[in-house]
């Protein structure tokens, strides 16, 4: 099975399956006989990524396109939705906030920027409502914890317990969103 050897000062072995392929990540001295050895331990495993990964690229291929009347009603939606579920989430935190911004992105669901500004992707709109309010609890629970610590997700299930379910949903479902834009 082909695959890329990245090596670096950590010091466990992972692999990762993506679109680039397989990439094994291994502390300076491991050799590339035990990454072989490493990735034959683990084949079946990988042989189910990459076939999940071909499922997701073909379902993505397939994904009708949105017109362009489409995309207009999805910006009016999101910008008429999102906000409103933002606030909830930061009323519910006693956070603050500064802009909410509605984008069509090509790889970002959400973001929070340093100024407290949020920012979303209109393609949510393609997803169920417990989808979107997720992804804005997300971005709102940045405004106290700007990381991705223990701490962020503790305070990100304590306002959406259900937070795991969705994001599986996004991973699982959002690259056909995200290939619906012209």
């Amino acid at each position: 099975m082909d695959y890329k050897l990245i090596r670096s000062r950590r010091r466990t072995v992972s692999v990762e399956v993506g679109d680039s392929g397989v990439i094994v990540r291994a502390p300076m001295r491991f050799t590339r006989a035990q990454a072989d050895g490493f990735v034959k331990k683990h084949e079946q495993w990988i042989e189910r990524k990459l076939s999940r990964q071909r499922e997701l690229n073909e379902a993505a291929r397939n994904a009708p396109k949105l017109s362009a009347g489409e995309m207009d009603e999805l910006y009016k939606r999101a910008k008429e939705y999102i906000p409103a579920r933002a606030a909830y989430y930061a009323d519910l935190l006693g956070e603050s906030y500064g802009r909410v911004t509605i984008r069509c992105q090509r790889t970002r669901w959400g973001s929070c920027s340093l100024k407290r500004n949020l920012n979303f992707n209109c393609l949510l709109m393609l997803a169920p409502e417990g989808v979107i309010d997720s992804v804005a609890a997300h971005e709102v629970c940045h405004l106290r914890e700007m990381n991705h610590s223990e701490r962020f997700y503790s305070l990100l299930l304590s306002i959406c317990p259900d937070y795991r379910e969705h994001n599986r949903w996004l991973k699982e479902h959002g690259r056909e969103l995200l290939a619906r834009v012209p």
